[in-house]
């Protein structure tokens, strides 16, 4: 069963994907080319095969100097079963879309950071037909941010500390920084950022710490507090919360269809377009969603059977 801190390790940078670039850029220190676009992908790799293959997370990044599919796998422990996945993850991503793939595994576990940063060879001995380098962010290469001044200059990178540090010595510090810092951002994002916490931290004493500090400050996340403040809203306030976060998800999905056309060079005509962005049915628009990986022609998003 996948945990919530499990979750918590790559949804971060779902929320906020120039995280990602940072990391990589800034963290281990690789010359990542600065973006012109990123998208969060569908995370489905399932073939026709009756087999589910999903990463956590999948990041499409566009740049000048070329296309990169950034695959974020959050680990637990060690497992060397998935070290065979991530091989098929990237090979079949870059016959799939030929461009070049990219593995990230996040971690909270510094022994698992060095199992999982150790090269995947696949071959003969001392003559590899494919070698796999993964890149790795764990608590030795992401900073402990236990400065409130560090955490309002980078509240994403301040919460991937607390996601990594949570088991350390400095947690307490880290959270109330980071606290500290979420009063200064938006309250949509604080709450989403509150939530990846309180579902990222393992440590009970760490995870208590941070639900003390939450229950303060009026952000709608989903912890007990939160619960107990939604079932006294009143009903019309809750409903209207519904509609929206149903018409927020229409509207990303809608981006994620148009902006995969583009990206595989799919002409999208301007009344397909309009279908799309009018689309108000969740399923119908995941179904499309789906779809736009593999169709032709755009209209083909609407064909049934």
């Amino acid at each position: 069963m996948v945990s919530s801190s499990h979750e918590a390790l790559h949804r971060i940078f779902q929320k906020d994907t120039a995280l990602l670039i940072r990391a990589i850029q800034h963290l281990l220190h690789v010359p990542f080319p600065e973006p012109r676009d990123m998208a969060v992908l569908n995370a489905d790799l399932t073939e026709i095969e009756p087999i589910e293959r999903r990463v956590d997370t999948l990041v499409r990044v566009d740049t000048d100097e070329g296309d990169y599919l950034l695959v974020i796998e959050a680990q637990g422990k060690k497992d060397e079963d998935k070290r065979g996945s991530w091989a098929y993850y990237l090979s079949y991503l870059y016959a799939k879309f030929r461009c070049q793939p990219v593995l990230v595994v996040v971690t909270q576990s510094a022994s698992t950071a060095r199992w999982a940063a150790q090269p995947i060879r696949l071959g003969l001995p001392g003559w590899p037909t494919l070698t796999l380098r993964p890149l790795v962010l764990g608590p030795d290469n992401v900073p402990v941010i236990a400065e409130e001044s560090e955490a309002v200059r980078d509240v994403p990178l301040a919460v991937l500390s607390a996601l990594t540090h949570g088991r350390g010595p400095a947690v307490t510090a880290i959270l109330e920084s980071l606290a500290a810092a979420l009063e200064t951002i938006d309250v949509e994002s604080a709450a989403v950022f509150a939530q990846l916490v309180e579902s990222g931290l393992v440590d009970p004493q760490a995870k208590e710490i941070w639900r003390d500090k939450m229950s303060t400050i009026n952000y709608f996340f989903r912890h007990e507090v939160a619960q107990k403040v939604r079932e006294e809203g009143r009903e019309e306030g809750r409903e209207e919360g519904r509609l929206e976060a149903r018409a927020t998800l229409a509207e990303e999905r809608a981006t994620t269809i148009l902006r995969t056309l583009k990206w595989r060079g799919v002409e999208v005509p301007e009344a397909v377009r309009q279908r799309v962005v009018s689309a108000t049915d969740l399923e119908q628009l995941a179904v499309w969603v789906d779809r736009s990986y593999q169709v032709a022609d755009a209209a083909e998003l609407f064909v049934e059977g």
